[in-house]
């Protein structure tokens, strides 16, 4: 019973270890992205140093290996799981599916922060609740130009929209919504850092000329 689950959690961790921006980059572009701009394996990055046209396809992509990841719990029909157990299973390939972004096993570990992967997530378990994230998401990022802020505010009024005004009361969900509030600024940290400072870069849809140091 548990061999399906199991071999479906390490797909979730390979598929999310996809590593689209630095395939993007590579094949395309002839840079590995991890090594200009913010130094990081996503979307952003992409589109900082390589533009919107390389930024895009690795935004949507992200965002369909969380969704397809989750998707893998439903995929095998012979696995005699009860409804909770695949609730639960589902959680643990989203899990999964961004830790493999975050740490993709194809190239040494050195991903992205998962943002795109966890909003794929989102759509899989909490669309409604992912069309309110991303209207704070855009108004933020409208009103103060920045990525990261506008990732960290989103994430930590997720489980507030969740449980409050969803009434959303299923015990995993409401969990994995907590560990994106607390995961997604822990993984922004140097990026709150330079909040604080004044120093964090404002969000364009142009490449910059001068994106060949990684901002530490």
């Amino acid at each position: 019973m548990y061999f399906y689950p199991a071999i479906e959690l390490i797909l979730a961790y390979m598929i999310g270890s996809i590593p689209s921006a630095v395939i993007v980059g590579k094949i395309f572009y002839g840079k590995d992205v991890r090594d200009f701009g913010s130094g990081n394996a996503g979307a952003t990055n992409v589109i900082r140093v390589l533009g919107m046209k390389a930024g895009i396809p690795v935004f949507i992509f992200d965002i369909f290996k969380g969704w397809f990841a989750v998707q893998l719990a439903t995929m095998f029909s012979d696995q005699g799981l009860s409804s909770d157990m695949i609730s639960y299973l589902k959680i643990g390939l989203a899990i999964a599916v961004v830790l493999g972004h975050i740490f993709p096993v194809y190239v040494g570990f050195r991903g992205g922060k998962g943002v795109a992967t966890l909003a794929g997530v989102g759509i899989a378990l909490y669309p409604v609740a992912l069309l309110i994230v991303l209207v704070i998401f855009i108004l933020v990022i409208l009103i103060s130009g920045y990525v990261s802020l506008s990732s960290i505010l989103a994430s930590v009024a997720f489980p507030f929209i969740i449980f409050f005004l969803l009434g959303e009361r299923e015990p995993g969900l409401v969990v994995l919504a907590i560990f994106v509030a607390v995961f997604i600024p822990l993984s922004h940290r140097k990026n709150i850092k330079r909040l604080l400072q004044g120093t964090e870069n404002k969000f364009t849809f142009k490449k910059r000329r001068q994106s060949n140091k990684v901002i530490k």
